[in-house]
Order: C-alpha cells, then sequence, then structure tokens
C-alpha cells in the first residue's frame, strides 16, 4: 500500500511502530486527563508515607549544617562562588591586574571586576581559593 498524500504522512510518527505510539499514548493517559497520577503502572508510583514513620525531608536531629562549609559564612560562599563562575582555569596562574582583565573578557558584572582590582598588587594567584583569601574572606 502506498501513500500518495503527504498529508497522511505528515501525521504519522517515524520514529516508532503504530504499536509503540498506542503504548506511550496509553503511558500518558493519566497527564492528559489530570485525574490521577501520571504513571501508567501502579506499581511505579511513590508510595506516600505511613503515619507516625518520620518525614523524610526532616533534619535529623539537627545534625545538618546546610551548604555552608566549616569556617566559612554564606557571603564568603557566594564571594568565592561569583569569582569562580567569571574565571576560568585557564586564567590563572595570573597577577591581580591580570585577573581583572580576564573577568571583563568573560564579561563579568563591574562587581566582580571591582572586587578582583581590591587584590593587592605583585602578588600571582594559582586559584580561586588564593584569590579569596587574599580579598579577606574566610575559607574553609
Amino acid at each position: 500500500m502506498t501513500e500518495s498524500s503527504g498529508e497522511f504522512a505528515s501525521q504519522r510518527s517515524t520514529k516508532h511502530s503504530p504499536r509503540v505510539d498506542e503504548e506511550m499514548e496509553h503511558e500518558i493517559q493519566g497527564m492528559l486527563k489530570g485525574e490521577r497520577a501520571t504513571r501508567a503502572e501502579e506499581w511505579r508510583e511513590v508510595e506516600p508515607v505511613a503515619e507516625g514513620d518520620p518525614d523524610v525531608d526532616a533534619d535529623p536531629a539537627g545534625t545538618l549544617v546546610g551548604g555552608t562549609p566549616v569556617g566559612m559564612d554564606a557571603d564568603a560562599v557566594e564571594v568565592r562562588a561569583e569569582l569562580a563562575r567569571w574565571l576560568d582555569r585557564a586564567d590563572y596562574p595570573a597577577t591581580g591586574p591580570e585577573l581583572v582583565e580576564a573577568a571583563r573578557d568573560h564579561r563579568a558584572p563591574d562587581a566582580v571586576a571591582a572586587e578582583l582590582a581590591k587584590l593587592p598588587s605583585g602578588e600571582t594567584y594559582e586559584r580561586v581559593g588564593d584569590v579569596v583569601r587574599a580579598l579577606g574572606y574566610p575559607t574553609e
């Protein structure tokens, strides 16, 4: 059987067979109807937490510290991340003015360039940790 009409060929999937297309359509029925979970197979559903079980998202006995390494504050983490975002490994080793120039070449914000301009002159920096320490921020 040949397809003389280009319309029919454009509507049919060319990636899968019609059988696989029907199976895939069946799998998304829950998502399309929105009245139940989006999984086609019930055994794939995540079981709800039983009554009396501890909350999985809770901090067990207050032992979790968060995203700040020991010895650093949130501001130091943010500064280090922002500097690392705008400076590549290829930019090191470099002096302070060279790092300012590299940051500007990478189109870093003016605040990043201004922070790098505070670096003491005459020193060579091997990595972003050296830069952060030279700027006076605590490190881990």
